[in-house]
């Protein structure tokens, strides 16, 4: 409140701000009023004051802040602290509106400021917990710099190695031809088409075109990963990975092809737009797109608790889902055959300690600094773990860049090159206004859509208006927004399918796989980031049945064709010199063996045959 009959002679020619400079609680969030307020106020410890302005009185310094306008006025209390962030850059005046309009609101002001000035050590420490020693506004300049270069990377690793196996997947040789998928869907749903499958393939399908999709996009990441026209390379990378995904049809249908679009959109207008890499001229990130980035990070990890538990599947109830996990998901490296032999305690301890990342960390997301530190190391210590048990592609990599926007300067800045830590401390632009028309809206839509995706994780007879549905139903194919969760229900068995050709019906010989389990001594090897597709798509295929995977006749096919496309997705061709005359399809039950097998005999799998998958087929020859 204003203090009664007192009037500064010794007018400030800025408005000041008066408080104790031997209270390190005080200091600490002058710091970050400084930074907020810009140079519109002058702070002054009252210790440097009671000279400047002998009408307050000391009693009263030591008391409480004090605020000092142009004119002389002076008013104390949370009164001055108001006013004086009502001047910080961003929305903060409507603080000070309410004290002034509101009785309760100023009462609780009043109260809540004497509490905290009655017990500042308490305070201190408190602010000391969240927040850390450091209270100054985070800025996320180099957050953005680095973020937009991770991306750059995975984007090129992604293009790379779908690039060197596109042709065997889906060329006009391939295993499923882009071309005749995309005639069949256009055949059966006409001028619909466009809107359902949003892909570049529509101009063109040929093997020089999916190649140029794929080689276009690496040199589009490539120049991301180099800071030239940043913007516009994530929009050129994104647009060429939707299409991709859209012409790969299964072979591109996994959630870490999605949570690229995903993260790829939200880049879009997250990255600076300029065209030369200048961090020192740089606006500064859009704090919107920020948070949504943040939102897809909370809404994959929690997920992926979520549908776990809510799935039914007892042994992840009992915490006895890893006994299986490491054995039976797609490609397990050899650090995971260590750990299927730990014994069942552990299993649990780990199982139980996944779980409390997946659905605890992921809340500390949007906690205070301090917190959010926290969270993004349980988050990327659980990546690392999954990453040396298993080989799933760039998931890892994507996971650890979204985990890195918790992340401020003040975390990364020690860990820089010191070349960009001076850039930091350059003249930048200020935030473009413009660009709020376009982010605010964005974010209205992703926030509403995966609010409504994680309601229905947990009631599926949640239902939209229609006038609703409609827009969602239009967006849905351009992946911007996606449901996460990866193994709801544990497999507790590895089926795996062997493709065997003949000459004359009785003496079959074995394709080999690059990198999915085949021969019983071939050691778990680590293939991540690059994902071998089909040996991906196989891992599925065997769950099933033949019947529910056309593609797998198709690549038989092929095989008895000689396709040399499809050949090159292979370790090992058993018949160099012509296609044999059959084909067919075993199935086995394969299990990691134990470490005294494996020191006698040398394997690393047993495997037991359960019977035929596919029955012998040939091609029709005139």
């Amino acid at each position: 409140m204003k203090e009664s009959n007192l009037h500064i002679q010794n007018l400030p020619q800025k408005p000041t701000f008066i408080f104790d400079g031997n209270c390190s609680f005080c200091r600490k969030w002058i710091a970050r009023w400084k930074a907020i307020t810009e140079d519109q106020v002058d702070y002054l410890p009252f210790q440097e004051a009671q000279t400047l302005y002998p009408e307050i009185p000391q009693e009263a310094l030591e008391k409480s802040v004090h605020w000092i306008e142009k004119t002389g006025e002076v008013c104390s209390g949370p009164e001055a602290v108001f006013k004086a962030l009502s001047l910080a850059t961003g929305s903060r005046k409507k603080w000070l509106k309410l004290y002034e309009k509101f009785a309760l609101f100023r009462k609780a002001s009043e109260k809540f400021y004497k509490l905290v000035a009655n017990n500042r050590t308490f305070f201190s420490s408190f602010t000391r917990f969240f927040w850390g020693e450091n209270l100054e506004p985070s800025s996320y300049f180099l957050t953005r710099w680095i973020f937009l270069r991770g991306l750059g990377l995975i984007y090129f690793i992604a293009f790379v190695s779908l690039g060197i196996q596109v042709l065997g997947l889906i060329g006009e040789n391939g295993i499923s031809p882009a071309k005749l998928f995309l005639k069949a869907v256009q055949e059966h749903f006409g001028g619909k088409v466009y809107n359902l499958l949003p892909t570049l393939g529509w101009i063109n399908t040929s093997d020089v075109f999916l190649k140029f999709l794929c080689w276009g996009g690496a040199i589009a990441s490539g120049l991301l990963i180099l800071g030239i026209f940043p913007a516009l390379m994530v929009f050129i990378s994104w647009a060429l990975y939707l299409s991709l995904t859209v012409l790969g049809q299964q072979f591109l249908s996994f959630q870490w092809d999605i949570l690229l679009l995903e993260t790829g959109f939200l880049a879009i207008f997250f990255a600076p737009f300029q065209i030369l890499p200048r961090l020192s001229r740089e606006s500064p990130p859009p704090k919107t797109i920020l948070w949504l980035i943040r939102w897809c990070l909370f809404r994959l990890m929690f997920e992926s608790g979520c549908v776990k538990l809510l799935s039914g599947d007892s042994c992840w109830k009992d915490l006895t889902a890893l006994r299986f996990h490491y054995e039976t998901q797609p490609l397990p490296t050899w650090i995971g055959w260590y750990f299927h032999q730990a014994p069942l305690w552990f299993q649990k301890i780990s199982c139980a300690t996944m779980f409390g990342v997946e659905l605890i960390a992921p809340f500390f997301i949007f906690l205070p600094r301090r917190l959010r530190l926290i969270g993004f190391f349980l988050l990327t210590s659980l990546q690392i773990l999954i990453a040396l048990t298993g080989n799933y592609c760039f998931f890892n990599l994507l996971t650890f860049l979204l985990c890195l926007s918790l992340l401020d300067d003040a975390s990364i800045r020690p860990f820089i090159p010191k070349f960009l830590r001076k850039q930091l401390y350059l003249q930048k632009r200020k935030s473009n206004f413009y660009r709020s028309f376009i982010t605010l809206p964005l974010a209205f839509i992703i926030f509403s859509i995966g609010s409504i995706q994680v309601i229905q994780l947990f009631d599926k007879k949640f239902s939209l208006p229609s006038w609703v549905q409609k827009p969602i139903k239009w967006i849905d194919p351009f992946q911007i927004v996606n449901p996460y969760g990866l193994f709801a229900v544990m497999t507790k068995e590895r089926p795996e399918i062997i493709i065997e050709g003949s000459d004359d019906g009785e003496n079959w010989q074995a394709y080999e796989f690059k990198w999915k389990p085949g021969d019983l001594s071939q050691k778990p090897l680590f293939v991540a980031p690059h994902q071998p597709r089909l040996d991906w798509q196989m891992w599925f295929a065997a769950l099933g049945n033949v019947r529910s995977n056309r593609w797998l006749l198709n690549f038989m096919a092929r095989l008895l064709e000689g396709s040399p496309e499809v050949l090159k997705l292979l370790a090992k061709n058993p018949f160099p010199d012509t296609p044999p005359h059959y084909m067919r399809a075993e199935l086995y039950d394969y299990h990691f063996t134990d470490l005294e097998t494996k020191r006698k005999e040398g394997t690393w799998w047993t495997r037991e045959r359960k019977g035929l998958y596919c029955p012998p087929i040939s091609l029709r020859r005139e």
